[in-house]
C-alpha cells in the first residue's frame, strides 16, 4: 500500500516536472518571440511617425500603434522577469498564453494597417495623378531655388517690402531677360520668406493669353483641394477667396509671374481683402496704378562680368578664357542682360581666341538705333549663328513649335528629329544635341522624376524649358525666310482671327479665306478654348510634322489631315484642364507615311487603320474608347506597331489580349497607370519584345507565367509596382535579361528558384533594387555575373510636385 502511494506521489511529481518543462519550453520561444516583434516595430514606427509628418496624414493611426508597441514592451517586461524565477513555472501558461494574445492582437492590427496603407497609397497616387497636371504645366509652392548672382540690392528692397505686415500688391519690372522671374523664385527660397508665410507661398505663370479660371484651378490643385467646374470668372474668383479665407494661418504669397501689358485688370481680380496678403507681379511693364514699380536694371560692371565668367567656365574650372580687355569688351556689349551674359557666355565655353574675338566683332556690329527687346534678340542671335552643327540650330529652332512657358517633353523632340533629321531612334544623338544646347545656355532640361540610372535612354519624365526671349527668337528665325521658303510654318489662332495670309480673294472672287499652298516640312497649329475648328483649306503637302496644341473640351483633327500625304509624326497636346474630345481620328487611315503619334490628355476615339504607325505614345489619356469599346483590334489597326508607351492613363485598367498578336512589338511601356490589375496572359507571343516597363502600376498583382517566353527581353523594370506578389515562375529562363528594376515592389516576398538560372548567362545581369529586394536575391547566393545595385533614395518628395527652372 505504501510502495503503491508513494508511486503515485513519484508520478505526480514527474507529471509536474514534465508540465514545468513543457510550459518552459513553450513559455521561451513565445517570449523570444514577442520580444523581436517589439523590438522590430519600434524603429519601423519612428520611421512612420516621419514619413505622416511629411505628408501632413493623420496621428491616429500611428498613435494607436505606438500604444500597442508600449503595452507590448511592459508585458515583455514582466515576461522576463517571470522566466527568471522558474518557482512561478506555474503561471508560465497565463502569461504565455498573454503573449500569444497580444502577438496575434499585433499580427491582427498590422494586417488592417496593410489593407489602410494599401487605401492610404492609393489616395496619395490618386493625388500624384491628379497633380500630374501641375507637374507640366505649373508649379505646387514655391519652385526650384535658382541660381543666383547679382540683383542683390533688388532683392533686399523686395524682401523687405514682403516681410511687412499688411495686404499688398507689389510689382518687379524690368526688359525681357533681365532676371524678373529668377529674383522672384529666389524670393520664394529666402529663409525669412518661407518662415513667414511657410507653406502658403504659391507660383503661377500667367503668359501673353492668360485664362483666368485656368489659373485659379491651378491655385486649388497646389492648395491640395479638388478643382471645381467654375460657372465664370467671378464664380473662380469668388470660390479661391473663399478658400483663401480658410487658411489656418493669414499670412499669403502669390506670385504672378510674366504678366502682360494689359493684365491690370485680372492682377486686380486677384487682391483679396487678407490681413496679410502678398501679390508679387513680375512684368515688363510697371503697373503703376499698385504703386512704384521695383526697376529691375540691367547689371553693373562687377556683377554682370563675375556671372559672365561663371557660365563660361562652369563646371571647367580650368577651361580657357581670353585674358585682357577682351573679356571686358564682351561683357560690356552685353548690356548687363543676365540672359544674353549667360547665353554668350555658354557659347564661349572652351572656344579658341579667335571665336571670342568673332563674337567682340558680332556684338559690337549691332546698331545703336534697335529697341531694346529687338536689340537683346539680336545679341541672343550672335550665339545662334556660333552653333557649328546645322542640326543644332534647326534643333532649337523647333522648340518654337509649342507654347510659351510650358514644358516640351524630351521623347517629343527625340520622335520629331528622327524623322525630321534622321538622328537615331534610342535618342543618344537627339541627348547630345540636347546637352550642347543646355552648355550654351539656350535651354535647360527637368526632370519631374527620377530615373534609376542615366544609362537607361528613358526619357518619359524630362522636360525642355526656355526663356520666353530665346523662345521668340527661334519663331523669328523660323519667320525670317520668305511664306514659300519657310521650313516650319507656326499659327497662333485666337477665336475667329485667322493669319493674314490666308485671307484674299477666294475662287468666287470674294474677299475671305482662300486656300493656299504650304511647302513648309514642320506645321505647328496653336489653339485657344473659343477656337473653331472649321477654320481654312489650306494644302499641307510637304508637312512632315504635325504639332497641334489645344486648350478645348472637343477638338477636330483639321479637315486637311487626310491630303498631308508625306506626314510622319503627329504630336496633339492638350494644355486644358478637361479631357479634350477628339474627332475626326479616322482621317489619318489615308496617310501611309505615318509612323509615330503622341496624344497627351485627349479621350483617344476608336481605332482606325495604321498600317505603318511604329510608335503610339499616350498620356493622361481616356483609353477606353480605344481599348475597350472599339470595334477594331488593336492588332489589326497597328499591326506593324515597334513602341507602344502609355503613361499616367488611370482609366486603363487591363490591356486588350489582342495586343499580343502584334509580334512587330519591341518595346511596352506602361507606366503611372494605378488602375492596371491585369496583364495579358499571353505576353510571351510578342516574341520580339526587349523592353517591359510595368513601373508605378500599384494595382498589378501577378505578373502573367508566360512572360518568361520573351526569349530578347533585355530590360525588365516592375518598380514601385507595390502590389505585386509573384514573379513568373519561370523568370530565370530569360536568357538576354540584362537590366531587371524592382525598387519598391513591398509586397513580393520570395523570389522563384528559376533565378538560379541566371547563373548560366555570360554576360552581367544588373539588378537594381531597394535593401528590400536586396534581402530577396540574398537568398540565392553565388550566382554569377549577377551585380545587385541599390540606389540612394532621396529623402524628399519633391517628385511628387515636380521641379521646375
Amino acid at each position: 500500500m505504501a510502495d503503491a502511494l508513494s508511486g503515485v506521489v513519484v508520478g505526480k511529481i514527474v507529471n509536474q516536472a514534465y508540465e514545468t518543462i513543457k510550459n518552459i519550453q513553450e513559455f521561451v520561444p513565445t517570449l523570444e518571440r514577442s520580444i523581436e516583434i517589439s523590438n522590430a516595430l519600434e524603429p519601423l514606427a519612428e520611421q512612420i511617425k516621419v514619413f505622416n509628418d511629411v505628408l501632413d496624414r493623420p496621428r491616429e493611426e500611428i498613435e494607436r500603434l505606438e500604444k500597442h508597441i508600449r503595452e507590448g514592451k511592459e508585458l515583455v517586461q514582466k515576461s522576463k522577469k517571470l522566466s527568471l524565477n522558474l518557482w512561478k513555472c506555474l503561471l508560465f501558461p497565463g502569461q504565455r498564453a498573454k503573449l500569444q494574445k497580444q502577438n496575434e492582437d499585433f499580427l491582427r492590427y498590422l494586417s488592417l494597417v496593410q489593407v489602410e496603407n494599401k487605401r492610404d497609397l492609393m489616395e496619395v497616387l490618386t493625388h500624384v495623378k491628379d497633380n500630374h497636371v501641375n507637374q507640366i504645366r505649373g508649379l505646387c509652392g514655391a519652385p526650384q531655388e535658382p541660381e543666383f548672382i547679382g540683383m542683390v540690392k533688388q532683392f533686399n528692397e523686395l524682401k523687405v517690402e514682403l516681410m511687412k505686415d499688411g495686404a499688398s500688391v507689389l510689382v518687379l519690372t524690368g526688359l525681357g531677360g533681365s532676371g524678373k522671374t529668377t529674383l522672384a523664385k529666389k524670393l520664394c527660397w529666402e529663409q525669412e520668406i518661407k518662415g513667414k508665410f511657410g507653406g502658403n507661398i504659391f507660383f503661377v505663370t500667367v503668359s501673353e493669353t492668360p485664362n483666368l479660371k485656368n489659373i485659379v484651378k491651378t491655385l486649388f490643385e497646389q492648395c491640395g483641394r479638388p478643382v471645381p467646374d467654375f460657372t465664370n470668372e467671378e464664380d473662380a474668383i469668388n470660390q479661391l477667396g473663399h478658400l483663401l479665407s480658410q487658411f489656418e494661418r493669414s499670412q499669403i504669397l502669390l506670385v504672378l509671374d510674366d504678366v502682360w501689358p494689359g493684365s491690370e485688370s485680372l492682377v486686380e481680380k486677384f487682391t483679396f481683402k487678407l490681413p496679410d496678403y502678398k501679390i508679387l507681379v513680375t512684368s515688363r511693364v510697371g503697373f503703376r496704378r499698385f504703386g512704384t514699380p521695383c526697376q529691375l536694371n540691367p547689371l553693373d560692371e562687377d556683377p554682370a562680368a563675375s556671372l559672365f565668367r561663371h557660365y563660361a567656365q562652369l563646371h571647367h574650372i580650368i577651361s580657357y578664357m581670353p585674358d585682357g580687355d577682351l573679356v571686358d569688351e564682351i561683357v560690356k556689349a552685353c548690356k548687363g542682360s543676365p540672359l544674353v551674359l549667360k547665353v554668350i557666355a555658354g557659347s564661349l565655353r572652351n572656344q579658341p581666341f579667335e571665336k571670342w574675338l568673332d563674337m567682340k566683332e558680332r556684338l559690337n556690329s549691332q546698331s545703336i538705333f534697335e529697341s531694346n527687346s529687338t536689340d537683346l534678340l539680336c545679341r541672343l542671335q550672335q550665339s545662334l549663328d556660333m552653333l557649328e552643327d546645322i542640326n543644332e540650330k534647326e534643333c532649337f529652332l523647333d522648340m518654337g513649335l509649342f507654347p510659351e512657358d510650358q514644358r516640351i517633353p524630351v521623347t517629343v523632340l527625340i520622335d520629331m528629329w528622327a524623322e525630321l533629321y534622321n538622328l537615331d531612334e534610342g535618342g543618344i544623338k537627339a541627348m547630345t544635341i540636347i546637352h550642347d544646347l543646355i552648355t550654351r545656355n539656350f535651354i535647360n532640361v527637368i526632370a519631374t522624376r527620377q530615373v534609376a540610372t542615366e544609362t537607361d535612354m528613358y526619357y518619359n519624365n524630362h522636360y525642355v524649358m526656355l526663356h520666353d526671349l530665346l523662345r521668340e527668337l527661334a519663331i523669328r528665325q523660323s519667320k525670317g525666310e520668305s511664306f514659300e521658303q519657310r521650313k516650319r510654318l507656326i499659327i497662333d489662332l485666337n477665336g475667329d482671327t485667322r493669319p493674314d495670309w490666308l485671307i484674299g480673294l477666294n475662287q468666287q472672287g470674294i474677299i475671305g479665306q482662300k486656300q493656299r499652298k504650304v511647302d513648309a516640312r514642320i506645321l505647328s497649329i496653336s489653339t485657344v478654348e473659343n477656337f473653331s475648328s472649321d477654320w481654312c483649306d489650306m494644302q499641307p503637302d510637304e508637312a512632315e510634322v504635325l504639332v497641334l496644341n489645344l486648350r478645348s473640351d472637343q477638338y477636330s483633327l483639321p479637315d486637311f489631315t487626310d491630303k498631308m500625304r508625306k506626314l510622319k509624326v503627329l504630336i496633339v497636346t492638350n494644355y486644358g484642364f478637361n479631357h479634350s474630345e477628339l474627332t475626326e481620328f479616322e482621317l489619318l487611315g489615308s496617310l501611309s507615311n505615318l509612323k509615330r503619334i503622341r496624344l497627351e490628355k485627349v479621350s483617344v476615339p476608336c481605332l482606325c487603320i495604321l498600317t505603318n504607325l511604329r510608335k503610339l505614345s499616350l498620356h493622361m489619356c481616356n483609353t477606353r474608347d480605344s481599348f475597350e469599346n472599339c470595334s477594331i483590334q488593336i492588332s489589326d489597326a497597328m499591326p506593324n506597331l515597334v513602341e507602344l508607351s502609355i503613361d499616367y492613363c488611370n482609366d486603363l485598367i487591363k490591356l486588350p489580349d489582342e495586343l499580343c498578336n502584334i509580334t512587330t512589338l519591341k518595346k511596352l511601356s506602361i507606366t503611372n497607370c494605378h488602375k492596371l490589375s491585369l496583364m495579358p496572359r499571353d505576353i510571351g507571343k510578342l516574341e520580339n519584345l526587349e523592353v517591359l516597363r510595368l513601373c508605378s502600376c500599384s494595382d498589378l498583382e501577378e505578373m502573367p507565367e508566360s512572360v518568361a517566353g520573351l526569349n530578347k527581353l533585355c530590360c525588365l523594370d516592375i518598380s514601385d509596382c507595390v502590389t505585386l506578389s509573384k514573379l513568373s515562375n519561370d523568370i530565370g529562363d530569360l536568357k538576354k535579361l540584362e537590366k531587371f528594376y524592382m525598387k519598391g515592389c513591398s509586397n513580393l516576398n520570395d523570389l522563384p528558384y528559376s533565378v538560379f538560372n541566371f547563373g548560366n548567362v555570360k554576360h552581367e545581369i544588373h539588378v537594381i533594387c531597394d535593401e528590400e529586394g536586396a534581402a530577396l536575391w540574398e537568398q540565392y547566393p553565388n550566382i554569377p555575373n549577377l551585380k545587385i545595385d541599390m540606389p540612394k533614395v532621396e529623402s524628399n518628395l519633391n517628385w511628387l510636385h515636380g521641379t521646375r527652372s
